[in-house]
């Protein structure tokens, strides 16, 4: 069957920097793609590349939208190369859609999804949790290896001491620390969650890549050696990596995020098949992308935990440009 094809880049300014690991970022762009069978029905996908991350670059994405002609078929869409996941989710999520196999739904309709809303680095966190607490959130997540890290386990002993009771909280160092500094974190929520052993009044979920990608063996070994969980995240990023991580071993949290690890089908089957501790995460969509990613959610999450999207509200509520 053929599809007419078109598709419209867009940009989004956050309503104040994120801060992380990888450096500032400002602009989130992406692509938003239309797919309309002969009988007319109309399937819409996203695109939303992090390069930085393990994506391809908006770039790369952009360019191979221009070289596609403007009808498509799905062997086309089915042969897009893990070099173009983001690419992949978007025009897989567009022809589920398409075909009858994905609703165009609003976050309303997973009821069931509890959401993990992120806070922002530093001391900002300490007053940012609060209004978020109010609008109904119960699991934060806060970057660390932004700042020096004495400040930072400063900052999160004033956190956990101002939080409510009954938060949940994980930290995303996102790959910046060192062997040495891991294992302090480590030990220290290990030691905080030690004088709250029932967890009744707060609790430190889990610590995402902790240490870069390429030190896999390192965050294993240290996953044995601590009770405070370990996620994988950018170690993660695309399917492959996923496939290649629980090959090697790995069987504790997997943080996903469906907008750029690739597939939809191939996801679905992975984790139907060997069952994880998935989590799946915000690459900073919009709706289109966010509902698509959201329904794999729902479908494959096999936790109580939050999934990671609580993040609207670094953004303001305005058109695409």
């Amino acid at each position: 069957m053929q599809y007419q094809f078109n598709y419209r880049p867009y940009k989004r300014r956050f309503i104040r920097p994120l801060h992380t690991n990888h450096g500032i970022w400002e602009i989130r762009e992406g692509i938003i793609i239309h797919l309309k069978s002969v009988k007319g029905k109309i399937g819409t996908g996203e695109i939303a590349p992090i390069s930085w991350f393990g994506s391809e670059s908006m770039e790369q994405a952009l360019n191979f939208c221009q070289q596609l002609p403007s009808e498509i078929n799905q062997e086309v869409i089915l042969s897009i190369p893990d070099t173009l996941p983001a690419c992949q989710f978007g025009f897989e999520s567009a022809l589920e859609m398409v075909n009858g196999k994905q609703e165009n739904s609003a976050s309303s309709s997973f009821p069931l999804l509890q959401f993990s809303a992120l806070l922002p680095a530093g001391r900002e966190a300490l007053t940012a949790w609060k209004p978020l607490w109010e609008q109904g959130y119960r699991t934060f997540k806060w970057k660390i290896s932004v700042y020096p890290i004495a400040e930072e386990i400063t900052i999160l002993e004033s956190l956990v001491k101002a939080l409510p009771t009954g938060a949940k909280l994980r930290l995303d160092a996102n790959g910046g620390l060192n062997y040495q500094e891991a294992n302090l974190w480590l030990f220290t929520c290990d030691n905080l969650q030690a004088t709250n052993v029932n967890h009744d009044f707060f609790e430190i979920e889990f610590i995402e890549q902790l240490l870069p990608v390429s030190e896999f063996d390192k965050m294993l070994e240290l996953g044995d050696c601590y009770s405070t969980k370990i996620a994988l995240d950018e170690s993660v990023a695309t399917f492959p990596q996923l496939e290649t991580c629980y090959q090697n071993g790995w069987r504790d949290v997997f943080v996903i995020k469906p907008g750029i690890i690739g597939s939809p089908f191939r996801l679905r089957k992975f984790c139907q098949k060997y069952q994880i501790d998935a989590v799946f995460s915000s690459v900073f969509e919009t709706d289109i992308g966010r509902n698509a990613a959201l329904q794999l959610a729902h479908e494959l999450s096999l936790s109580q935990r939050a999934v990671g999207f609580g993040v609207n509200h670094w953004f303001q509520k305005e058109a695409l440009s």
